[in-house]
């Protein structure tokens, strides 16, 4: 395999303890190769967050080498060629690294495959997702690129490595990869190719899992601006097999523009928007997906709404509203009601609505002054009336715009259990 270029190394990778780990792995003059994801950030001169490396060594032989250069390893999918190297703090902003043999499929079922373990680079590069995640790079900072993916990072491309249709086969989840790389480094078209054959393998999508599903759905609500991405997977029919509930792109667009410039990206704040169904439809969603239990719970009260949200508020409505829902869903709503009136075309102060939005930043909740006991005191029995008492007296604490201290709060709940005593 030839060099393609030569770039200078990156503090990480001249680290004390980064230097070990490769020496170890090349001993013997073989190479070990920084590989993906890392490399192709590198050369965009974007964050690195993860480092993979590939070696033509047997895992155990890679454990080996390590053990003996002491470095310690986790065997986190030795049956695929992975071991896991624990650095620590010294390496810089990364505690591990990934490390992998070069391999190819042996049998793929959509979900998951069988590898053999080789020594041929160029081999081990065909058998990857797209041609700007197979670039190589030794730790000198020479590059290697069996496939094309130079040309296509610098053009904004993404395209798969080989046949469309058969990478996505051997890996399913490759089609919603796909749109995913789209948003986050493609500036061109969409490549021909590879959306003829998302479109026709879409079919496929409901046999991955919901949590694999919903975490390639969050990468991608988390780009910089995905509502386009979503707009061409619509278009060719796409989320129908993945996410049919998806109706409202323009509200997704509208949310986007206003998170960049207020509180920053929320991927499930971005899927709420997009999604047209009630509490019911956005449960649905939840389950198939296998959201979190407090990501299930928020993305319904997300749906359900409040209709009622508007920067024409007054003062207390908008103290009522926070203190009703608390500080994370105020954001959410206010945020969702903003992006929907402007997803309508409708007329919008923006300023009123950013001096909503920063409510919770100049008002602190307050806590009602009277409790339980407080209840109890005044002869009420354990059981339901206690909890209802405590309710009506905050409703009217809540009414007189949280203005009545310990002692009306009293007052009034003398007034509400013991009336003329």
């Amino acid at each position: 395999m030839e060099p393609a270029e030569k770039i200078s190394p990156k503090t990480w990778m001249r680290a004390a303890p980064v230097r070990q780990l490769m020496a170890a792995l090349t001993a013997d003059g073989q190479p070990a190769r920084y590989v993906g994801g890392c490399v192709r950030d590198m050369l965009l001169d974007r964050d690195v967050r993860d480092v993979d490396v590939a070696t033509a060594l047997a895992p155990e032989e890679v454990i080996r080498r390590l053990a003996e250069a002491g470095v310690r390893t986790v065997a986190t999918g030795i049956e695929h060629g992975t071991v896991t190297a624990i650095l620590g703090e010294r390496a810089g902003p990364f505690d591990h690294f990934e490390i992998t043999t070069l391999r190819t499929d042996v049998t793929t079922d959509g979900r998951r495959a069988t590898v053999a373990f080789i020594d041929d680079w160029a081999t081990d590069a065909a058998r990857r997702d797209f041609t700007i995640n197979a670039l190589f790079c030794d730790g000198d900072g020479t590059v290697y690129d069996p496939v094309g993916g130079l040309a296509d990072l610098r053009q904004g491309k993404v395209r798969f490595v080989g046949d469309a249709a058969q990478r996505i086969r051997e890996d399913v989840l490759r089609l919603l990869r796909f749109f995913r790389f789209q948003a986050t480094y493609g500036t061109a078209p969409a490549d021909a190719d590879g959306l003829a054959a998302c479109t026709e393998l879409a079919p496929l999508l409901p046999t991955l899992s919901g949590e694999r599903v919903a975490h390639e759905l969050m990468r991608l609500l988390a780009a910089q601006d995905p509502a386009p991405v979503f707009s061409l997977m619509a278009g060719q029919g796409i989320l129908l097999h993945v996410l049919p509930e998806t109706g409202a792109i323009d509200r997704l667009a509208a949310l986007t523009v206003i998170e960049d410039r207020t509180v920053g990206t929320d991927p499930l704040r971005r899927l709420a928007a997009m999604l047209i169904v009630d509490a019911g439809g956005a449960a649905g969603v939840a389950e198939r997906l296998r959201l979190s239990k407090v990501q299930r719970l928020r993305l319904i009260a997300m749906a359900a709404g409040l209709p009622n949200v508007d920067a024409a508020m007054s003062q207390h409505e908008r103290r009522a509203l926070l203190y009703g829902v608390g500080e994370r869903a105020f954001v959410d709503f206010v945020l969702l009601a903003w992006a929907d009136r402007l997803a309508r075309g409708a007329a919008c102060n923006d300023e009123a609505w950013q001096m909503l939005l920063a409510l919770p930043q100049h008002w602190s909740l307050p806590t009602l002054p009277v409790g339980g006991r407080d209840v109890q005191v005044l002869g009420v029995p354990d059981g339901p009336a206690i909890g209802e008492a405590l309710q009506a007296v905050e409703s009217w604490w809540i009414a007189g715009d949280f203005s009545g201290d310990r002692a009306a709060c009293l007052a009034r709940l003398q007034e509400l259990v013991a009336p003329g005593s």
